[in-house]
């Protein structure tokens, strides 16, 4: 995935994968992840967004999210 501004430090490569790029060989992100970085870019706690469905409230970077530290500026 490709970011640019915003908090994010440029140059950088987080992570790697082996020769294929099929198996994450150092500093696996999850999607989860992605979303709460993203969105504590954009200035939102993602542990107290959530949205109703079928009665229940979800959030949505589920119970598995954390800011990735690494790669803010």
């Amino acid at each position: 995935m490709w970011f640019a501004g915003g908090g994010i430090k440029g140059g950088q490569t987080y992570g790697e994968t082996d020769d294929f790029s099929y198996n994450i060989t150092k500093d696996p992100v999850h999607i989860h992840d992605v979303n709460a970085t993203m969105l504590h870019l954009l200035g939102v706690n993602h542990e107290q967004l959530t949205y109703a469905y079928q009665g229940r409230d979800f959030r949505l970077t589920d119970i598995h999210g954390k800011v990735v530290q690494g790669m803010l500026a």
